[in-house]
């Protein structure tokens, strides 16, 4: 058998396996390694709260500040990861590999140039930058020390966002959980190693991020140069089209907004935090890391049900686009409102063990029960977007994605907090997921009904 008619096989099988596999299992299927690589990651993440915050609390602000850098950089990766991922999962449900590797290309390269021009620009502009995140004074001398060491990972860290959303969407979530989970497992070592044992403080947690990316954009890499995919990476491959490189980022604009948007969303709440001290932004930096943590849960399993909407969509398999919406939102809820019920029994402990500070714990505790109950209400928001996002339906996936971080969020906090002060802040975020849900609901219903009649149709 020579090698094109095993490339072949490997394709047809593929196929049958994204379009003929009973759509809850197939959403099971790609959403656990999803699943899996969100909260290893975000175990990282908390990993570098928690080692963070042994140094003090303007020490533990600066994990917050810097978020909102991480959060810019992977706005391009997932605009360029999420655009070309869809279009590549839709290709190849019509069994077109060729463009399909002409896209994964040129978002690769296109990912690696952005997070260039973020490292140059981020070292050329720290200290005003730092401070447009939300730094205070106490807090700026670790922000800028942490912030040096993510921005020389920043091209790598946006190319990974781009490896790992192809690997999803083609549907080979499991390689992409390797390169993301060893990442992340090698940062929390590192974490302790260096800041614990070698007492490198603030410099530690830097130096472990960005190795950390480093091996995990090998280790995804590798998965491409390896034959593990059905699209290839190829600097001949870039396309020269204009055309396709715009459609890429239309199609992941929904991605850059809700990312770009957490970005703007976290330097305002830092700054409207920061009115109250460098307690209150460490307090609301780890009621985020938490609170995301525990949402990774409902978004891995949200992201097993992009590649699955995107083929089947592709291939005219509108009912499984459908049945696979509908499984993916209720697990959300059941899982997301499961965690949030346990969680309201224990803010208090939960804030404790980053940071033992009874002003943090009195602000986080709050922050922390008001977010809970926002986990009920964010299933339907994501997988909607999720949704329209996959299937090329870009203008309201932009919509949408802009609500829960932007379009409600900003006002909302800027309304409450001079309102009602320092609780606005800590509710804030509580108000704009409430107000996301009623908003996406009546795009849902509509679409649905439309779905039905276009399956009917086929």
């Amino acid at each position: 058998m020579t090698e094109t008619q095993r490339q072949q096989e490997a394709e047809e099988r593929q196929y049958k396996k994204m379009t003929e596999t009973p759509v809850a299992k197939l959403v099971i299927m790609l959403g656990i390694p999803t699943t899996i690589s969100m909260l290893v990651t975000n175990i990282y993440n908390m990993a570098d709260t928690y080692f963070v915050g042994k140094l003090g609390t303007s020490a533990s602000g600066a994990v917050g500040i810097v978020f909102g850098l991480m959060a810019i950089i992977q706005a391009f990766g997932f605009m360029f990861g999420h655009g070309a991922g869809s279009i590549i999962s839709r290709r190849l449900g019509a069994k077109d590999v060729e463009s399909a590797t002409r896209f994964a290309s040129t978002s690769f390269v296109s990912a690696l140039f952005a997070g260039g021009m973020i490292t140059l620009f981020g070292f050329l502009f720290l200290e005003p930058f730092m401070r447009l995140l939300g730094s205070t004074d106490t807090i700026l001398p670790y922000a800028k020390t942490y912030a040096r060491f993510i921005l020389l990972a920043a091209p790598f860290m946006a190319a990974s966002c781009v490896l790992n959303n192809i690997l999803r969407y083609e549907g080979q979530a499991a390689f992409a959980m390797i390169g993301l989970t060893t990442g992340s497992i090698l940062n929390i070592f590192g974490d302790w190693f260096l800041m614990m044992k070698l007492g490198f403080g603030v410099e530690g947690a830097g130096i472990s991020t960005a190795v950390s990316q480093l091996i995990s954009f090998f280790i995804l890499l590798f998965m491409f140069l390896g034959g593990k995919t059905q699209s290839r990476l190829s600097v001949r491959r870039v396309t020269k089209d204009m055309s396709e490189v715009l459609l890429i980022c239309k199609t992941g604009l929904p991605s850059m907004m809700r990312q770009g948007l957490s970005s703007i969303s976290t330097m305002i709440l830092n700054g409207q935090a920061g009115v109250y001290g460098d307690a209150a932004v460490a307090a609301m930096s780890i009621v985020n890391r938490i609170c995301f943590f525990i949402f990774s849960v409902g978004l891995g399993i949200g992201q097993g049900f992009q590649p699955v909407s995107a083929f089947n969509y592709g291939a005219k398999k509108y009912d499984r686009v459908r049945k696979g919406f509908y499984f993916t939102l209720g697990a959300g809820e059941v899982l997301l409102g499961a965690v949030a019920v346990v969680g309201m029994f224990f803010p208090e402990q939960l804030i404790t063990f980053f940071r033992d500070d009874p002003e943090v714990i009195a602000i986080g505790s709050v922050a922390l029960s008001a977010q809970l109950i926002s986990l009920f209400f964010q299933p339907l928001s994501v997988c909607s977007n999720m949704l329209f996002q996959s299937i090329g339906k870009n203008g309201r996936a932009t919509f949408l994605s802009m609500l829960r971080s932007g379009l409600c969020f900003i006002p909302v906090i800027l309304i409450l907090s001079r309102t009602m002060g320092l609780l606005g802040v800590e509710i804030a975020q509580t108000v704009a997921d409430v107000m996301s849900f009623f908003i996406a609901l009546p795009f849902v219903i509509s679409f649905m009904k439309k779905l039905k009649k276009m399956g009917d149709q086929s």
